[in-house]
């Protein structure tokens, strides 16, 4: 979260950046890797996740990356007030649209 894959590049487009803070950031790791890359989904997972995203929204923010390719299966659209933009979802479609140009 806090290297410049995704960062430099909004920022170049004049978008603003809002970053959880470190203890949020542990949390999104903890349940990373230790829940979602196992196929684990809990529910409080899923609260802490909504819980940090609307401190997010709090402070200005108007969409959320899920920029790791397991958070989209314990976060939808749904879940959100802002838009969401998962990834994975995006990566697999520009992949689609390349194979079949």
């Amino acid at each position: 979260m806090t290297e410049d894959f995704y960062k430099s590049k909004l920022i170049e487009k004049g978008i603003g950046v809002i970053i959880p803070d470190e203890n949020d950031q542990d949390i999104i790791n903890e349940i990373i890797y230790n829940e979602l890359c196992k196929g684990i989904k809990r529910k409080d997972s899923q609260k802490e996740y909504v819980r940090i995203i609307e401190k997010i929204i709090k402070k200005g923010g108007q969409g959320i990356i899920l920029g790791c390719t397991e958070i989209g299966l314990l976060i939808k659209q749904k879940d959100v007030s802002v838009k969401i933009f998962d990834t994975t979802i995006i990566h697999a479609k520009k992949a689609v649209e390349f194979v079949l140009k």
